[in-house]
């Protein structure tokens, strides 16, 4: 049964309350795990999983002084800045994505906001994509609404345009824009008919209730975004929050069951930090809700699992990729 046969099986909600989410994370361990398995299985083939593939296209000298990410010229983290890639590297890059699975190519680019000539040189890479037969998505930063009509006109499928934590907690990590500017940008991309990828990242500090408030963030937005990737803090030297305490694997878990049931037609993606994951704790997050991954030994500038290791478990799993004929 496909996916889409299955996604009237679940309501759909955009009220959801601070107690409802606090209530699912505390619940016992087991007792999230089935109710969000049930979910999922209800909307997915639960054996599935969606492979994208990421590239930096545009690295470094970014102005945002976002606390976890070595790409912002403030902080001397050993990054060495590159300017937008050419084309044929771009395609050569989605080229070989494709060849080893990846049905999704996701290109970042490290600005606060493009010029409009980046965005016409990006949207000349979304058809170069686009005309291999893959989905496309991008990340650039904000958007001006003209912007966003370019891209939606040259093809683009998704738009990626993190949240990060709460609306409470945000300052403690981001100085240089403000959530509601995120918030804004994700209207324009949503207005203009672009696919929503938008997510967060856990264990940079924030507390329990700051995750349900993200979730809450998420959920409660007119439409849910079609993926929304889970990011585990990846600590970096020469960042400020290299040195963040350590999350609890079975919290993120919870994360994901969480974010599976408010979110059932989402595609829930395993994102940074899976370098630092077991594979136990993978089956567990593929168990309760993620149907996602980001595959190639890089995101963006961080380590993340070679694809050779990716395929591997999922063949132990019995998880095929989403269109493979694996079975």
């Amino acid at each position: 049964m496909s996916a889409d046969s299955m996604n009237n099986n679940a309501v759909l909600r955009h009220d959801w309350q601070l107690d409802e989410v606090n209530a699912l994370f505390t619940q016992p361990f087991n007792d999230l795990l089935f109710q969000a398995h049930t979910v999922h299985r209800a909307n997915f083939d639960p054996n599935e999983v969606q492979i994208s593939s990421l590239l930096s296209i545009k690295t470094g000298s970014c102005s945002e002084d976002c606390g976890y990410c070595p790409q912002s010229a403030r902080y001397d983290s050993d990054l060495t800045p590159e300017a937008l890639m050419p084309m044929d590297e771009v395609l050569k890059a989605a080229q070989n994505a494709k060849d080893q699975g990846a049905s999704r190519f996701c290109m970042g680019a490290a600005w606060r906001s493009p010029k409009d000539k980046d965005v016409d040189r990006v949207v000349e890479m979304v058809k170069g994509v686009k005309a291999m037969g893959m989905e496309t998505c991008v990340t650039l930063g904000m958007l001006t609404d003209e912007q966003t009509k370019t891209l939606k006109e040259g093809g683009l499928d998704y738009y990626n345009h993190n949240l990060d934590t709460s609306e409470d907690y945000y300052s403690e990590v981001i100085t240089t824009r403000t959530y509601q500017d995120r918030l804004d940008t994700l209207g324009r991309v949503r207005d203009a008919g672009i696919n929503v990828c938008c997510g967060g990242i856990v264990g940079m500090g924030e507390n329990e209730t700051d995750r349900s408030k993200l979730l809450i963030e998420l959920a409660n937005l007119p439409k849910h975004p079609e993926s929304v990737p889970i990011n585990m803090l990846v600590q970096v030297e020469g960042t400020p929050l290299m040195g963040s305490e350590s999350l609890d694997p079975l919290m993120f878990i919870r994360m994901i069951a969480v974010a599976r049931i408010l979110m059932p037609h989402s595609r829930v993606r395993l994102s940074a930090g899976r370098n630092d994951m077991s594979d136990e704790m993978q089956a567990m997050c593929f168990f309760t809700g993620a149907n996602s991954i980001f595959y190639g030994d890089k995101l963006l500038t961080t380590d993340n699992p070679m694809t050779n290791s990716d395929l591997a478990l999922f063949e132990r799993l019995g998880v095929r990729s989403a269109g493979s004929s694996y079975a």
